[in-house]
């Protein structure tokens, strides 16, 4: 059975991104069994029955697949559960009499559309400039033809667990994308379909994560705020393919010129 809490909701308001924001200050009363997006509608169907302008978030499917939601609550990425993504937090996490601060992610790079949306194209750049395999393979193969070691599969499965909500960046000092970027770029180069592109595709990744974010000075925060809890692991294979890749591809550039 579920218990009612008495909750008070302190929401970063903002109009849009060339406007000033505040926090404004809200009751409202909830099921403990309620998710947490569903008790910021609940708030939205009571402001809006009150002829007020309901709170701003991303949503989408709700079920911690697709990355859309993502807030700062209470001065943490997502929310107090580990491993968990915004809409799959449940009120049950929260005391009744509670106070909770509901913010959008902090990060030059993702700049505020309005109240707790946030701008997260960059990661769209990202992914475009090399988050991708283009090798012509004609038809479909079977899926047994192409032999990948299970440590390879395994790691490669782990990164691509990667949602793109963005907490890693929100939870860093330093609104770092590393874990990001070496997630996407890692599920593609860990692969053998991934290899004719790998060392273009690590330094034109990392070239693009640094024109929007912050650089990566091991905190850690990005792995501990990760609903998929991604580990910082994969920081260090980007890294040390990004130096392969400036030899590599400067060399190749070379022998074009001699040729």
């Amino acid at each position: 059975m579920s218990n009612m809490l008495n909750l008070t909701l302190k929401v970063w308001r903002q109009e849009g991104p060339n406007t000033e924001g505040t926090f404004e200050t809200y009751t409202t009363s909830v099921a403990d069994d309620a998710s947490f997006l569903e008790m910021l509608d609940y708030v939205n169907e009571e402001l809006t029955l009150d002829d007020k302008v309901p709170i701003s978030f991303d949503h989408d499917c709700r079920e911690g697949i697709c990355g859309s939601c993502g807030v700062m609550i209470d001065g943490q990425a997502h929310g107090p559960q580990r491993g968990t993504a915004t809409c799959q937090l449940h009120m049950r996490k929260f005391n009744d009499g509670d106070t909770i601060t509901i913010e959008p992610w902090r990060a030059a790079g993702f700049p505020i559309v309005k109240d707790l949306v946030v701008n997260r194209a960059a990661f769209d750049r990202i992914i475009e400039s090399g988050g991708y395999i283009s090798v012509t393979t004609g038809a479909a193969s079977d899926a047994n033809e192409t032999p990948i070691p299970k440590d390879a599969a395994d790691a490669a499965m782990d990164a691509a667990a990667c949602i793109g909500c963005g907490a890693c960046v929100a939870a860093c000092p330093n609104s770092a994308a590393n874990l990001f970027t070496a997630a996407k770029m890692q599920h593609l180069n860990l692969l053998p379909q991934g290899q004719a592109e790998r060392f273009t595709r690590s330094e034109a990744m990392v070239e693009k994560m640094e024109q929007f974010f912050g650089s990566c000075t091991n905190h850690g925060e990005c792995q501990e705020a990760c609903p998929k809890e991604i580990s910082i692991d994969f920081i260090g294979m980007m890294n040390r393919d990004y130096v392969k890749a400036q030899w590599v591809n400067h060399r190749r550039l070379g022998e074009k010129k001699l040729g």
